[in-house]
């Protein structure tokens, strides 16, 4: 049987959770920008989704920051804030509005931020796993 969490542990998981809920916004949010010249050089205005590559890098980062700080098996709370954040806010945003945009790039965002996040967990908890069972003698 494991032990409850630690505090510092329960805040660490809190404080995680936290950030995978501000990037999940900032990636939704900022996924429309294009190459207009307001935010991003002026290059033909073509749509770019710089924040799938943010997407890519941090949701595998917070998967794996949880498994080594908290426990392994909590390593799916951040990608599941993650992934709710950015369906629930995309599809029933501020004022019911429809956040998440309709095309590619939408798809890109969600595949870009899940499967690394589900490979890292996948990693996390089978090195876990592998761990307990040479741990138990097996």
């Amino acid at each position: 049987m494991t032990e409850p969490l630690t505090a510092r542990q329960r805040l660490l998981l809190a404080l995680l959770c936290f950030d995978a809920l501000l990037l999940g916004l900032l990636e939704l949010f900022f996924l429309p920008l294009r190459l207009d010249g307001i935010v991003l050089p002026k290059l033909g205005d073509f749509p770019m989704p710089v924040t799938v590559v943010l997407a890519v890098i941090t949701t595998p980062l917070l998967v794996r920051t949880t498994a080594k700080v908290v426990r392994p098996s909590f390593s799916v709370i951040p990608l599941l804030v993650w992934v709710l954040v950015v369906l629930g806010m995309g599809v029933t945003g501020p004022g019911n509005d429809l956040v998440l945009i309709q095309d590619w790039r939408a798809l890109l965002l969600i595949g870009g931020g899940a499967l690394p996040g589900a490979l890292a967990l996948g990693g996390g908890l089978g090195m876990a796993a592998k761990a307990a069972k040479g741990d138990s003698g097996g």
